[in-house]
């Protein structure tokens, strides 16, 4: 196996509200990169231009570099304003460029409610997102639950009608759709840019990495051994702020709420980095 290189992110919001109390789990940690979502109680989305140029000032004096954010586009129903929704992924597609972020995590929309999918919805809207984005920054689509792109077949439709999308595998919500992982990684991995790491249970709960259904080892073992470099501790190992504006109606089952945030952050990230430290020894066959 080629020598492997990996840069390990993290959404730092699981452990701390506070910009200070990321940046402090983020270094406690020894994560150089961060997966940007929340800061002090608001959405990136929510942030003025003022407020992400000082995040990005105390961010590179903390020496910590933003990999990618973690958008909320593409996370509305079919029959909401899709034009101020495109207002703010141009926003952030400018704080992407004040904050040095590569990528975006993006998503393919609810359901208008009440009613079935409209692919040609969908996709036309997913279009006017790719066309409305800056050449240089990578957009990432997420595998979620209950948004068009929920199963391997659908993500499959959406990146062979949209190259300019690539992938953000995450295990944990192919479990929490009933999907094999190890299938959906098999159709998917070709176009995958990088992973976001949580594990669940069959019944949905959140477990730390490897403890759960998600062959989470098996798949990131893929993932470097295909030249992948960047990967993303996502936990949810317990509420945190702004959780439930993530959820869109439904509750993550976590299966041990008994830990601090940062206690739980600090759970997924070791659990994380152990198995990346098995397979570049080689001992996880």
């Amino acid at each position: 196996m080629p020598e492997m290189k990996v840069s390990l992110c993290a959404f730092a919001d699981e452990a701390s509200a506070s910009l200070d109390g990321q940046i402090a789990a983020l270094k406690r940690n020894a994560v150089a990169f961060l997966e940007i979502r929340g800061v002090d109680g608001k959405n990136v989305s929510e942030l003025s231009e003022k407020e992400i140029k000082e995040v990005a000032a105390r961010l590179s004096d903390a020496g910590i570099r933003t990999f990618s954010i973690g958008s909320p586009i593409g996370k509305i129903r079919l029959d909401e304003d899709f034009e101020a929704h495109l207002d703010t992924f141009k926003r952030l597609c400018e704080y992407s460029v004040i904050l040095g972020a590569t990528r975006m995590r993006i998503f393919s929309f609810y359901a208008a409610e009440k009613k079935r999918f409209d692919t040609d919805a969908v996709f036309t809207r997913l279009m006017r997102i790719c066309d409305a984005a800056p050449s240089e920054l990578v957009l990432c689509h997420e595998n979620e639950k209950s948004i068009f792109g929920d199963t391997p077949e659908r993500c499959v439709e959406i990146f062979s009608a949209l190259p300019r999308l690539k992938a953000v595998f995450d295990p944990a919500n192919f479990v929490q759709c009933g999907v094999d992982t190890l299938k959906a990684w098999d159709t998917l991995h070709t176009f995958v840019d990088y992973i976001h790491i949580k594990d669940a249970l069959r019944d949905g709960s959140i477990v730390p990495a490897g403890n759960g259904e998600g062959n989470v080892l098996s798949i990131i073992a893929s993932y470097l051994a295909q030249g992948g470099e960047f990967i993303t501790c996502e936990p949810h190992l317990q509420s945190f702020s702004g959780l439930s504006d993530l959820e869109h109606g439904e509750k993550t089952k976590i299966a041990d709420c008994s830990l601090s945030n940062d206690e739980a952050f600090d759970l997924g990230v070791s659990s994380t980095k152990a198995i990346i430290e098995k397979i570049i020894k080689g001992s996880f066959h």
